[in-house]
């Protein structure tokens, strides 16, 4: 009889600090993202402010979003940022030739996603043109964005109605060169980087942080390329270095790319090729970071993974270059392999983005085209339920296995989990990946001491449950018991569930133990229908 998963947290031995970053989030123009998704239009029926969607903002406030990709993706290769600024009415129109040949006009531009990026309280990551831009288009976009005195740029930005320049942390130079970005070799593009980089100034004594579009996959090379074009071979300072993070993509799915499988009708078979493709990021963040350590063992350079999610067929009788999927526990259980993975790397992994927020691939929200209903996927509650990593440091954990999945001469893990502490406060995370039959989990806390112990686990009637308008907490938090035995935490877990445990460490004053409760119950209040039932 095989024995109690023990997952073993060290209390008392602290890591790197998770960036918040990696909780990052990416809005493209595509399918019903933008246009649906965030932005209505200031005489929608539906309840907005300045055309943005109130409860979309409200939602993803939930999850201390805290910061915003945007326009692009492949779209950004080809937007001119000049024709998404002054009256709407006079904005020119352009052909979104990557995502369903349909006509853009430019309605949401720079002025609206920097007002959205204030409304979620997050910054902005504004990714530049490379592949059919200039060098000048892009210097001027980050003046008039950031430029406070009479420049021209700065003053074209006042004529349109924004006085004061906003503040742009996050810059990225292109997207995916090796495709949609241009079809170019690494090195072409790595010199390209350093030049464009170069233009992308620090007014106003700020400090952007540029990011040059890196790798697909297993592609070390390119990120071999991008080191290799650094100063000094990346051993610079970073505000020296002409970019400062190197991106990297990769989408988990049970099939291939020219069939990815059906996001909700889905085999056994199918389910596990999902978590293999998903554990992959484990091998892909090591790979990527022994590259840049090479060159960079001081880390001076981060790494972004700014495209990640699951990747599904689209639903039937959806436009197929709008990429609209439902999404399932399945994904949430993808989405919190990846969050355990990201904590492990946090000394290199500096930010993350999941494709994308709203209504196209493995989105946080989904709103009724005709309706107007908004839901909260299982991938929403994954993060705030997580939130609390934000910023933390994370813990040293070691998860005792003796039951691996077998899988084409492979063996997957079938259960998941990370930790975290700050200020007090000890979040656990841990997955049961199983498909069959509840786990009792055995927490093995070593170093300290926990109190005022509470936990939520999210899971459905199947792996393969999602939520609709009419059923909106099919799959949401509820509260999970939690034991005491023999100095342990013992749980039970249902199958495909995932959970997180929230405590105090002992000899904590009052004040914190009640930080750490109300960071606790934050993220589970768009789901009390679900906890009173």
């Amino acid at each position: 009889m095989a024995s109690s998963p023990r997952l073993i947290v060290n209390l008392d031995i602290a890591g790197p600090t998770i960036s918040r970053h990696v909780y990052g989030h990416f809005a493209e123009h595509l399918g019903r993202c933008i246009y649906g998704g965030f932005w209505v239009g200031e005489e929608s029926e539906i309840p907005n402010t300045r055309g943005i969607r109130n409860d979309v903002v409200e939602a993803l406030r939930e999850l201390r979003i805290p910061n915003l990709r945007w326009p692009g993706g492949c779209f950004a290769d080809e937007y001119h940022w000049p024709d998404g600024v002054g009256p709407r009415e006079q904005r020119p129109r352009m052909v979104n030739s990557h995502w369903g040949d349909v006509v853009e006009d430019n309605s949401f531009g720079t002025h609206e996603f920097m007002d959205l990026c204030e409304m979620l309280g997050a910054d902005a990551y504004v990714n530049g043109n490379v592949g059919s831009g200039t060098v000048r288009e892009m210097s001027e976009w980050m003046e008039y964005l950031t430029r406070a005195d009479d420049s021209p740029m700065a003053a074209l930005r006042r004529a349109n109605g924004q006085d004061e320049p906003w503040k742009v942390p996050f810059f990225g130079i292109g997207n995916e060169p090796w495709g949609c970005g241009g079809h170019m070799r690494a090195d072409a593009y790595a010199d390209l980087a350093r030049q464009y980089s170069t233009y992308v100034r620090n007014h106003n004594g700020s400090e952007v942080y540029r990011i040059a579009a890196g790798a697909n996959d297993e592609d070390v090379a390119w990120t071999k390329a991008l080191m290799e074009a650094l100063p000094d071979k990346g051993n610079s300072s970073r505000k020296s270095s002409p970019y400062q993070g190197i991106s990297l993509h990769h989408y988990t799915m049970s099939g291939h790319w020219d069939a990815k499988g059906s996001a909700t009708a889905f085999s056994k078979e199918e389910y596990w090729k999902t978590i293999k493709s998903a554990q992959h990021i484990e091998t892909l963040l090591s790979m990527h970071s022994t590259m840049m350590d090479v060159y960079d063992p001081h880390k001076a350079v981060g790494l972004v993974l700014d495209e990640w999610g699951t990747w599904w067929d689209v639903e039937p009788g959806t436009h197929p270059g709008f990429l609209y999927q439902q999404n399932t526990v399945r994904d949430a259980l993808v989405a919190a392999i990846h969050f355990d993975s990201f904590h492990r790397h946090a000394d290199r992994l500096v930010m993350a983005n999941i494709a994308q927020t709203v209504n196209v691939l493995q989105a946080m929200l989904l709103t009724d085209p005709e309706s107007g209903a908004l839901v909260k996927t299982p991938t929403f509650h994954v993060f705030a339920m997580n939130a609390g990593h934000q910023d933390a440091a994370v813990l040293h954990t070691h998860l005792d296995l003796d039951t691996p999945h077998e899988l084409d001469g492979d063996r997957l893990p079938t259960f998941t989990a990370s930790a975290s502490t700050k200020d007090g406060q000890v979040l656990i995370s841990v997955a049961n990946l199983e498909l069959e039959g509840e786990s009792e989990v055995v927490l093995d806390l070593r170093g300290g001491r926990l109190e005022q112990v509470e936990a939520l686990v999210l899971g459905g009637d199947s792996v393969a449950a999602f939520n609709v308008p009419e059923h909106p907490y099919a799959v949401a938090p509820r509260p999970l018991a939690v034991k005491e035995r023999d100095d342990q935490l013992v749980l039970r877990l249902p199958a495909h569930s995932f959970a997180t445990i929230c405590g105090t460490l002992a000899g904590q004053a009052p004040e914190v133990a009640a930080a750490a409760a109300a960071v606790l119950t934050a993220p589970t209040t768009g789901s009390k229908p679900c906890l009173s039932c």
